[in-house]
């Protein structure tokens, strides 16, 4: 009888002060990881490193020879006409955007940064080209990927860039834009 009315002491009255009730939050998921390309589509990086102040950039070129594209290592991947080329003449580009220093210019860049959505852009020579030299080819249905970015050229497509980390993307050829990475099909030769 004793250890019965033990248990009915420990349980008091409850208590209601008006306050809500202290909830948990939680945080959703993160989404999956991007899977890896095929490892018979990739190339090797090495083969298109090239320096930049110190630092090591990728660099290639579209069989065409027309777009000149880099990924800057954990900052962006972007790609721009080939010869430093003033415009980028793709249907649907914006006719300016804001400049490094906040001034509208003329877009001659396409670029996805690693936490954020793609973009077109203005950037200084060399922008996403060599400083000297030609960047190695890109062969078609071929992925370079490397330091948190995915590129890849396709003959129906265009060229194709992603960040690993936000999954954003773009496909661009010259008649028009999508912002959309677009995976070399896993039956391409």
């Amino acid at each position: 009888m004793s250890l019965a009315l033990l248990a009915l002491g420990c349980s008091g009255p409850v208590v209601d002060t008006g306050e809500p009730p202290v909830t948990t939050k939680t945080t959703p998921p993160s989404p999956a990881p991007p899977q890896q390309p095929r490892v018979e589509h990739q190339v090797n990086g090495f083969d298109y490193a090239g320096e930049v102040n110190g630092a090591t950039w990728y660099f290639f070129t579209t069989p065409s020879g027309r777009w000149e594209c880099a990924i800057v290592p954990r900052v962006t991947a972007g790609c721009q006409a080939a010869g430093g080329q003033s415009s980028l003449g793709i249907t649907g580009a914006p006719d300016s955007v804001l400049d490094a220093t906040g001034e509208e210019s003329t877009p001659n860049a396409i670029e996805v940064p690693r936490d954020g959505e793609p973009r077109f852009s203005a950037v200084d020579p060399p922008g996403f080209g060599l400083a000297e030299g030609t960047p190695a080819e890109l062969p078609f249905n071929r992925v370079l990927s490397v330091a948190g970015f995915r590129c890849n050229v396709q003959e129906a497509t265009g060229v194709s860039c992603m960040s690993d980390k936000s999954r954003q993307g773009f496909t661009f050829s010259a008649e028009g834009f999508t912002p959309a990475y677009v995976e070399v099909p896993a039956d391409a030769p």
